[in-house]
């Protein structure tokens, strides 16, 4: 694990931390199996990776991401420069993919009823053989 965050991973920091980003929470350097991922949503199931030029065709990182996959996480990488220049299209990714894990109902904000059993019959086929 590293000590000193870059300069694209303290400035994401700053826009996820405290639940800043629509109320979500996330952890910096989470240890994850044996990968320490930047950030992770563990309601979502969610890491989301700040990469710099070293990421650039990493075997490494095709292989942590399989693993991660494996696992049921979804992973978001976003190159340094875009963290930088354009936060608001990164934030906006990032919220998209928060958005898709929440199941259907909790988008809406409705819960769905249930389907209630049928009352005194209602609902049954019914059928008469003589």
């Amino acid at each position: 694990m590293r000590s000193e965050p870059t300069e694209a991973e303290r400035h994401l920091w700053q826009l996820l931390r405290a639940k800043r980003l629509s109320g979500w929470k996330f952890r910096r350097q989470q240890p994850i199996g044996r990968y320490i991922v930047d950030f992770y949503c563990s309601s979502a199931r969610l890491i989301v990776e700040a990469d710099g030029s070293q990421h650039l065709d990493s075997v490494y990182d095709a292989e942590r991401d399989a693993w991660l996959v494996a696992q049921g996480l979804t992973t978001l990488r976003f190159w340094n420069n875009d963290i930088l220049n354009n936060p608001e299209g990164v934030l906006a990714g990032i919220l998209a993919a928060l958005e898709a894990s929440r199941p259907a109902s909790r988008r809406t904000g409705r819960t769905p009823l249930p389907n209630p059993s049928p009352a005194r019959g209602e609902g049954l086929e019914r059928s008469t053989h003589g």
